[in-house]
């Protein structure tokens, strides 16, 4: 007789859902790009980027504790490389786009965002000679055509009216930042994701605490007010714990070139947020665009084909 099986938890069959996990992960993040517009001029960029890992550490701790203490030789050994990924995705990455945000529009941050998987793809290909297949080029160029066709509303040659200012470059240096630390999480040491990223975390609010203080001294100040608990809130519970966790158990199931274009969801629930909290009419162009993203990262995702020169 065979044996009986056993149920498998919600949380295990997650854990093995890379398309949902990376899917989730870029709600979450859309969803912080529109609130950290949102608070701009209410809510200190730095100190809220210090704040952030701060708590998500604390949030952690009760359950990476036991893992931490197993691994954190392991960790000790790989410091180079942790430095790295604490500097690139949770402290520079971080801070240059909350910092962005104070001086450019949404529609820019959404649209310099939809690069974001070229970035990955150029850090995997100087780093490690990584290089994408056909599919995934065609992919990275069908999802982003569609992001443009979302962001100009169905006008590409609104692009030509787009003026980029310096949070605009602030916001593509921040991206490329995190395109290095996508690319190298694929060199991540053999610990558990909540060992590396607790680690990551408290890295990164170390690297963050002299900025905020420096803000803080120049009259920059958190209002302990509802707006800034409620943005706390949001960003350390799902703009970084359950982000993250999501993005980089994505990235070690399916490699970083495949898990990209899934950050080309970002723009697309954007603007779904928009029409849901700001009242926006869904248009043609809305659907023609999404079908577009969500055909380019099905195509994107897959694996096979030959690779790009």
């Amino acid at each position: 007789m065979s044996s009986p099986r056993h149920p498998i938890s919600p949380l295990a069959w997650l854990n093995n859902q890379p398309y949902v996990l990376l899917t989730l992960a870029s709600l979450f993040w859309a969803g912080n790009i529109v609130l950290a517009r949102y608070v701009a001029g209410h809510v200190p960029p730095l100190t809220l980027s210090c704040i952030r890992w701060i708590g998500t550490f604390l949030m952690l701790w009760p359950f990476a504790r036991t893992h931490l203490a197993r691994d954190w030789r392991t960790l000790l050994a790989h410091w180079p490389l942790l430095l790295l990924l604490a500097l690139t995705g949770f402290a520079i990455n971080n801070a240059l786009s909350y910092w962005a945000m104070q001086y450019t529009q949404a529609l820019n941050g959404l649209l310099i965002q939809s690069s974001t998987p070229l970035f990955v793809a150029l850090w995997s290909l100087l780093l490690f000679g990584v290089r994408l297949s056909l599919a995934q080029f065609a992919g990275i160029a069908m999802s982003l055509s569609g992001v443009l066709v979302i962001l100009t509303r169905g006008d590409l040659g609104a692009l030509a009216g787009i003026q980029f200012n310096r949070g605009d470059l602030m916001f593509a240096g921040a991206l490329l930042v995190f395109g290095l630390y996508s690319a190298a999480m694929t060199r991540r040491p053999a610990v558990h994701q909540l060992s590396l990223i607790s680690a990551c975390t408290a890295l990164g609010a170390v690297l963050l605490l002299p900025l905020a203080v420096w803000e803080y001294s120049s009259g920059f100040v958190l209002a302990p007010d509802l707006l800034s608990i409620a943005t706390l809130g949001y960003v350390i519970v799902f703009a970084s714990t359950l982000a993250y966790l999501f993005f980089n158990r994505g990235i070690s199931l399916i490699g970083p070139n495949r898990a990209a274009p899934f950050l080309h969801l970002v723009p697309l629930f954007g603007s779904v947020l928009a029409i849901l909290l700001l009242g926006e009419e869904l248009r043609l162009f809305h659907l023609l665009g999404y079908a577009l993203v969500i055909a380019g990262v099905i195509i994107a995702s897959r694996t096979g084909g030959a690779k790009m020169a």
